[in-house]
């Protein structure tokens, strides 16, 4: 440690004595740099926060070529939290990169690069004049809001969907639009300061200290602030020797002594990345959940639950259901027959929703005693693809209604369900939302996408699932989990086989609406027979 506080002072020694240095490797780096900022406009540099799954993307959507699998049971509560892999060093010393290289490294799905840089707190107008005379301390841990940081990795950690501040270093403020982000198998979590605060410590699976010589560190400041945050030779290196220096040797170097694993030179050793992501992969193995097999053996011979409401089968709904059930009816009679079963179940399920009696005048100046929906928001959450057939039934008898998409495809190879893409309307934690699928065998697609309405913070007795038919497997897998979900379909059938098809079954919803040949190599939700 007093090695390493030495090689600061020394690497700083020539600095001090007029912004200068003499032959070796920090003077030829200084050599290169600029005295001053490029007259260029100053670029926007912000913190960093963002998910880092493997990526499809279209002019319309952004679709995870990688699933994400169960992290719940068949109960549904979350299994195991997000693995957390902590990184500290000093300012520069190479955390991003050695960030980067693990994420890529690991290769699974689903992680997420969570940046102290993002927490810093708000400044006063006085705050702000001494930021821009390089005289504001952004080392020390006052300039970090703890409180935010440490709530918003608990939340992420648990699986939950979490808002996170975007700072902009050339205005020393927070940008007004927040960064949502949402499911995370690992996070990689970097900062100064990682290591400086107890609470933040219990939150880390695995603690790594970036340890960088401090020549280098100096340099890679110099040349980030002057290039890229328009900043001086001169500001750089006052804010450095007053600031950065001994906010490292007081709050930084010591906090080596709780690292798991120290890795010299950063991004450049292959041997350190190595092990770590080795550890991990062990990590992730041991956590591994399966939930259709399970859930394949429970709750039989129960009872059908009282949260399940099926549609009155009156000749007419029989009739349609005969229809769309006969192997031999056309596409065009089967998308007929189903869009009136669709309107009918959205109509029977907007009964469910929570009514007020109120008194309005008619025409005639009378009187009428009725009922109106309270003013909270109905927001539509269809899972794909087949789901998304019941968009049109319920924007048609709900006017303005809001949209979201979930996106469930089954592993071929563990036929276990997994999260692929997620969009979901703002500010849905208080909406109640009609969740649509077209059919529900197992239950599994449907718990998962009720499973992230939870982690969004929706309340389990706002969210509705819609189908046109559903298993007894279905209805008690969903209800068993989520007892006070409701449960809403036009028909409830007994059977499942042992390849999960609802008998006596629709056959493949999906693909005898959208006229798509048989089961591809995939399949999504509980509709497509796999």
């Amino acid at each position: 440690m007093a090695a390493a506080g030495a090689e600061e002072r020394r690497g700083t020694a020539g600095l001090e004595r007029g912004h200068s240095s003499g032959p070796g490797p920090l003077g030829s780096l200084l050599s290169r740099l600029p005295l001053a900022p490029a007259p260029a406009p100053r670029r926007r540099t912000a913190s960093q926060c963002k998910p880092e799954p493997p990526l499809l993307r279209t002019s319309k959507r952004t679709i995870y070529t990688a699933g994400r699998p169960p992290w719940y049971s068949e109960t549904g509560a979350p299994v195991d939290e997000a693995f957390v892999i902590g990184l500290c060093g000093g300012s520069a010393s190479g955390k991003t990169t050695v960030a980067t290289r693990i994420i890529e490294a690991l290769d699974v799905p689903w992680v997420v690069l969570l940046s102290m840089d993002s927490f810093y707190k708000v400044l006063d107008e006085g705050q702000q004049a001494l930021a821009a005379r390089s005289d504001y301390n952004f080392d020390h841990p006052d300039a970090f809001d703890f409180e935010l940081l440490v709530s918003v990795l608990r939340k992420l950690k648990k699986g939950k969907s979490v808002k996170v501040p975007v700072y902009d270093f050339t205005t020393h403020s927070r940008r007004r639009e927040w960064k949502t982000v949402y499911g995370a198998n690992v996070i990689v979590f970097e900062g100064i300061l990682a290591f400086a605060n107890k609470e933040l410590l219990k939150l880390l699976d695995m603690k790594v200290f970036v340890d960088t010589d401090s020549d280098i560190r100096l340099v890679r400041r110099l040349q980030r602030d002057i290039m890229e945050r328009g900043r001086d030779v001169a500001g750089v290196i006052k804010q450095y020797n007053k600031f950065v220096k001994p906010a490292f040797e007081q709050y930084i170097e010591p906090t080596v002594q709780v690292a798991d694993i120290v890795v010299p030179r950063g991004g450049e050793n292959f041997v350190a990345l190595d092990l770590i992501v080795q550890h991990v992969h062990s990590q992730l193995e041991k956590r591994e959940i399966t939930v259709r097999a399970a859930l394949a053996s429970a709750h039989q011979g129960q009872p059908l639950p009282k949260t399940l409401s099926v549609l009155e089968s009156t000749p007419q709904v029989r009739g349609m259901h005969t229809i769309i059930r006969n192997k031999d009816t056309t596409r065009d009679e089967f998308i007929f027959y189903s869009k009136r079963l669709m309107r009918l179940l959205i109509e029977h399920a907007l009964s469910f929703l929570p009514l007020k009696s109120v008194t309005v005048e008619t025409p005639q100046g009378t009187t009428y005693e009725g009922k109106r929906f309270h003013r909270q928001r109905i927001t539509g959450v269809s899972i794909l693809r087949a789901g998304e057939t019941m968009e049109q039934a319920l924007t048609a008898v709900c006017k303005d209604i809001r949209l979201g998409k979930i996106l469930i495809q089954t592993n071929l190879d563990t036929g276990e369900p997994e999260l692929h893409y997620l969009r979901l309307p703002k500010e849905i934690s208080e909406d109640y939302v009609i969740l649509m699928d077209s059919t529900v065998s197992t239950g599994a697609a449907a718990m998962m996408a009720v499973r992230v309405l939870l982690d969004h913070d929706v309340q389990e007795d706002r969210i509705f699932l819609l189908s046109l038919l559903m298993a007894e497997m279905g209805v008690h897998s969903v209800a068993y989990a989520f007892p006070r979900v409701h449960i809403i379909t036009t028909a409830v059938d007994k059977r499942v086989n042992e390849e999960f098809h609802i008998i006596p079954g629709i056959g493949n919803f999906g693909d005898r609406y959208f006229g798509t040949d048989g089961p591809s190599a995939w399949c999504e939700s509980d509709s497509m027979d796999c």
